[in-house]
């Protein structure tokens, strides 16, 4: 017997010593559970106490029995019954069977449809009643009466309370379905009410916002978000109380997501309902694709003209060359320098065009940051303005991270020389580094003007300038492409000084690993082998799957770095207690490239896909 036959039969033998006949119709009225006092209390055949029997052939039987009292109409009695049937309602009643026995009937409806009836024989209590009555003369009829209602009334009580009983199980276990479906949603779902105060939460506020509380009932949103992020959604909140449903926007001033925030206004309990989403990825992604596009639109336009305009600088700077070794007066001469400056600054215009317009990959290397930071300001100080001071505040811990160095050493360039630019006389430019949770965060401030409106909405846009005629306008478009290249935000707003510039890359911080490379192939395992020691790493090598699994247990391992197919079997096969990193010339959605737990490179990767991919393995740790 199978352990579902063992549960069901001992089901039938715990029914069957109920001394009361119960039977359970489920939604299409056909009978699901009956037990023996059933069948014999009606004196049923046994076609009608099998599962699966309508409950509409029952009541026929019953009824052309007589079992309801002569009837006019015994079709019209059977319909009667099996419409109120479908209703489902909770009912007691008390009725004489056709046979003199009297019976009590308490019935209540299911949650997954249906209804279960519980049927008790009361014959000898009524006759006990009736005995009573008969020899108590000494009591009053009205006293009797009253007991016999009381007895009636306590009867439908007890099925009353047995249908709230299980009303209540069902909302409980409805209520607990609830919270869980809440709680597993990627969003954050609350009610306050009018005094910004939590009256539910499906405790998934932290995810949203990060650093906020975890359990906030009863809390305040100041409270749980604190006084910024409550700041910046109360006038929101306001106009929800007021009666208007709220859609919007922020960026969470801690962690610098961008939150959807949608606000329902609850009328009867003068509250708010909240759903709070993260949808930081989904407005990088929309920015990037309008960045893409117009870069896209900036290639079309220099692709089909960047030739014939090289050739054309190529011709100006030779005969401007020829006339420069001449003995020219001094005015020609002059002319002939300003003409090769002009010149040579257009092939410098070509060539950066070229590369916003073209392909772009990360080069993440190990950097000192703390020291590229201290670089950056001695190659920048000497083409200030005289009397501009560029001040460093470095908060930074010891060690090195994976960085592109050379393009952020452009972009802080960039912002550098793009506020000294602004400031047009003796000011104070500010180079601010720190870490924020996972982020690198670089901000550049100046005592100039501040941007202005125009600036604040379009200055990551190719070939935008505020400095009329003097820039080519892809300065801050180079350092948007790159900060989200590298999978980074950037900010501009203005402070009370000035303009201020916030550059936030992923924190991706060097662990030095003790890494066992799996590569059958002896070329790819030295060159990967070379990968693996630039970046800091020391490697030891393994040439099979049965030599890898013999090395696993070494002390001080603490990283994988394998092949998926290996001469004698499959890499994602290797002891998974260490943190893992697969590569293999599959192609993505591959069977055995979903079975990896942790990153898979694709083959040929750069040191710089190897290095983030080590970074995210260590990270799962």
């Amino acid at each position: 017997m199978t352990p579902h036959e063992l549960y069901a039969d001992l089901t039938r033998s715990g029914l069957n010593l109920i001394g009361q006949a119960l039977s359970i119709f489920d939604a299409d009225l056909r009978l699901a559970v009956a037990n023996r006092q059933y069948q014999a209390m009606f004196d049923l055949p046994a076609e009608l106490t099998h599962p699966g029997t309508r409950f509409e052939d029952t009541i026929r039987f019953l009824v052309m029995r007589g079992e309801y009292g002569p009837q006019d109409d015994p079709e019209a009695a059977v319909a009667f019954r099996v419409e109120q049937a479908r209703t489902f309602q909770p009912h007691y009643f008390e009725r004489e069977r056709a046979n003199g026995c009297c019976i009590a009937v308490e019935g209540a409806p299911l949650a997954q449809g249906g209804w279960i009836t519980v049927y008790t024989d009361i014959t000898d209590i009524k006759r006990q009643e009736s005995l009573l009555r008969a020899r108590s003369e000494e009591l009053s009829g009205q006293v009797l009466d009253h007991a016999e209602r009381l007895a009636a009334a306590n009867r439908e009580l007890a099925a009353t309370n047995a249908a709230l009983q299980e009303a209540q199980r069902i909302l409980t276990r409805t209520e607990a379905r609830t919270r869980q479906v809440t709680e597993m949603v990627p969003a954050h779902i609350a009610h306050v009410d009018g005094e910004y105060r939590y009256t539910f939460s499906n405790r998934r506020l932290p995810s949203i916002f990060p650093g906020a509380a975890g359990n906030v009932i009863g809390m305040t949103v100041e409270q749980a978000l604190g006084a910024p992020t409550f700041d910046a959604i109360r006038p929101w909140l306001e106009c929800a109380l007021s009666g208007e449903a709220q859609v919007f926007e922020i960026t969470h001033p801690t962690s610098g997501r961008r939150i959807r925030i949608a606000l329902t206004p609850d009328s009867a309990s003068h509250g708010v309902y909240i759903l709070s989403t993260d949808v930081s990825a989904e407005v990088q992604a929309r920015e990037a694709l309008s960045h893409a596009s117009k870069r896209s639109l900036a290639a079309q336009l220099t692709s089909g003209m960047a030739h014939d305009f090289g050739n054309l600088l190529t011709i100006i700077l030779g005969l401007q060359g020829r006339l420069a070794a001449l003995d020219l007066p001094g005015h020609a001469a002059q002319d002939v320098q300003a003409t090769l400056a002009a010149a040579r600054r257009g092939a410098t215009l070509l060539d950066r065009l070229a590369r916003i317009s073209g392909p772009r990959e990360m080069a993440l290397q190990p950097v000192d940051l703390a020291r590229l930071l201290r670089d950056v300001a001695t190659l920048a100080r000497p083409s200030l303005a005289e009397g501009t001071v560029l001040d460093l505040a470095i908060d930074l811990p010891d060690g090195q991270v994976l960085l592109d160095a050379g393009a952020l050493q452009d972009s802080l360039l960039n912002l550098i020389l793009n506020a000294n630019a602004a400031i047009a006389g003796p000011g104070v430019i500010a180079l601010e580094a720190r870490f924020s949770g996972e982020w690198i965060e670089l901000t550049v401030t100046d005592t100039g003007p501040g941007f202005t409106p125009e600036a604040l909405a379009r200055a990551a846009e190719p070939f935008f300038t505020t400095k009329k005629g003097q820039g080519s306008g892809l300065g801050l478009s180079m350092v948007y492409d790159q900060t989200k290249l590298v999978g980074g935000t950037m900010r501009l707003d203005n402070t009370p000084r000035g303009g201020r510039v916030r550059l936030r890359l992923p924190l991706r911080p060097i662990a030095r690993q003790m890494i066992l490379l799996v590569e059958d192939d002896d070329s790819v395992r030295m060159q990967v082998r070379g990968q693996l020691t630039d970046l800091g790493h020391a490697v030891l090598e393994a040439g099979s799957l049965a030599e890898a699994c013999a090395m696993t247990d070494l002390p001080g391992l603490t990283m994988m770095l394998s092949d998926i197919q290996l001469g004698d079997g499959l890499g994602v096969d290797l002891d998974a207690s260490l943190p893992m990193v697969l590569m293999t010339s599959l192609p993505p959605g591959d069977p055995l490239r979903a079975r990896a737990q942790g990153p898979v490179l694709t083959k040929p990767f750069t040191q710089a896909r190897l290095a983030a991919a080590l970074a995210e393995a260590g990270k799962r740790t």
